[in-house]
C-alpha cells in the first residue's frame, strides 16, 4: 500500500490489528499464512511448478512477494505496467471500451450476490512434500 492510500482499506481494522500484533515475531522468525487462488491463477502457478520454474507454491510466492517489494519505490514503473495491462485487455477484448457501459452499483452487487451463492468446489490443497 502506498502513503498516499492509507485510507483505501481503513475497513480492515482487526486484520490491520493482527498485522501490528504479529510484526516483531515475524520479524524474528519468518510468517506462515494460508492463501486462496482462484483457478486461473492456480492453474498458472502449479503451470510455473510442473516446469520447475518453483520448487512449490510458497517459493512462487515468497518470488512474487520479492518482486512487488523491489517495485514499490518505483510507483511510476508499477503505473506504467498497469497502463499496459489495461491497454492489453482492451486488445484482447476483455474490456470493451466501445461499448460505454456504465454498470448501477446495484446491478454489479446483485451479479456478485448470484456469483457467491452459486456451488463452489472446493479448492485443491497443496501438501509440502517432506524431503
Amino acid at each position: 500500500m502506498h502513503k498516499d492510500d492509507d485510507e483505501a482499506f481503513a475497513d480492515n481494522y482487526a486484520e490491520r490489528d493482527q498485522a501490528k500484533a504479529l510484526r516483531e515475531q515475524a520479524r524474528a522468525g519468518g510468517l506462515r499464512f494460508e492463501a486462496y487462488l482462484p483457478g486461473d491463477m492456480a492453474d498458472w502457478l502449479l503451470a510455473r511448478v510442473e516446469q520447475g520454474h518453483f520448487v512449490d507454491p510458497s517459493e512462487a510466492v515468497f518470488a512474487i512477494v520479492k518482486n512487488f517489494i523491489d517495485m514499490e519505490p518505483h510507483r511510476d514503473l508499477r503505473d506504467e505496467l498497469l497502463r499496459r495491462i489495461l491497454d492489453e485487455s482492451i486488445k484482447s477484448g476483455l474490456v470493451d471500451e466501445k461499448a460505454g457501459r456504465t454498470y448501477d452499483l446495484d446491478e454489479v452487487f446483485d451479479e456478485l450476490r448470484r456469483d457467491i451463492a452459486k456451488p463452489q468446489p472446493e479448492p485443491a490443497r497443496w501438501a509440502k512434500i517432506a524431503r
